[in-house]
């Protein structure tokens, strides 16, 4: 069986958000290292920005320090490293 990496969390989720009816943005940051990568927008649900990683890989210092401060004015950043973490975020499961 293939090893997941990041790349394959992302299409995964990118699909899901597609099947959903939902629309997903890949975010490039200027001057702001750490940020998440993808913001998520779901028919009747709050955005969520998404930090990608590949399975088992944690968040760096610097990206916990963006996400905390992006969370101190409401937005809702979360982490997923697996296909399961996709489904949830998606689809409740």
């Amino acid at each position: 069986m293939k090893r997941l990496i990041e790349k394959d969390i992302e299409a995964h989720l990118v699909d899901a958000v597609k099947r959903a009816g939902g629309e997903h943005r890949k975010v490039n940051w200027l001057g702001r290292a750490g940020a998440p990568d993808r913001f998520i927008m779901l028919p009747g649900r709050a955005p969520v920005w998404v930090e990608l990683k590949a399975p088992g890989k944690k968040v760096e210092p610097h990206q916990e320090r963006e996400h905390a401060r992006m969370r101190s004015f409401g937005c809702n950043v979360v982490v997923i490293d697996s296909i399961a973490d996709c489904e949830t975020l998606v689809f409740g499961l």
